[in-house]
């Protein structure tokens, strides 16, 4: 890709130097994943409006405590008075919400809206600017996912973000139920929000 040059004072770094410190974080397998994302997002900002070099840290830094050890998520709950029933969850939950505390402690980053991208990637949200839902997409269709009604995803998400949003809530809630897996309350409230306001 052609190097994007970050000048919105975001990150206190370069791109570089923030790619440098995220490999730091995690195995080759999901640092690949991360640099996909990103250029995940900076296609879907491109046809959204959104701002690209948002789209390039946010999509960089969604999986940055992904591969921590349990204790430091729980040690942080405590530390950061967050909500004890992220207790009941586990990392699925954890290295988003709690990602973004360590973030902002340990890569100063404080863009709110880029740290909700990062909060809710995996869960969604009731409402989620255009920024949360290129990330939420990115994170799901980036070229090395493979899964039933992935290609569907793609093609619907190229004609309208919104409409993709829903479609990836209504398909994560029903794989979770069908795997009897917990559903974590803001999964359900995202799909109450989006899925029945993009019904045909």
């Amino acid at each position: 890709m052609t190097e994007l040059t970050y000048k919105e004072n975001i990150f206190p770094g370069t791109r570089q130097e923030l790619i440098d410190r995220i490999s730091d974080q995690l195995r080759p397998k999901r640092f690949q994943h991360v640099l996909r994302v990103e250029q995940t997002a900076l296609e879907l900002a491109a046809k959204n409006g959104v701002d690209a070099e948002k789209a390039s840290i946010a999509g960089l830094i969604h999986d940055y405590a992904k591969q921590r050890p349990d204790v430091d998520f729980i040690a942080a709950i405590k530390a950061y008075q967050l909500d004890t029933e992220l207790l009941n969850y586990g990392n699925a939950i954890w290295h988003g919400l709690v990602g973004a505390e360590l973030i902002k402690r340990e890569l100063h980053i404080y863009d709110e809206d880029i740290l909700n991208a990062v909060r809710h990637h995996t869960t969604g949200d009731v409402y989620m600017t255009p920024l949360e839902q290129v990330v939420y997409m990115a994170d799901y269709l980036e070229p090395a996912r493979d899964f039933p009604g992935v290609d569907e995803a793609r093609k619907i998400t190229a004609k309208d973000l919104g409409t993709g949003v829903a479609y990836q809530a209504q398909h994560t809630l029903q794989y979770l139920v069908e795997n009897g897996l917990p559903v974590y309350p803001k999964s359900l409230e995202t799909y109450n929000a989006w899925v029945p306001r993009y019904q045909k």
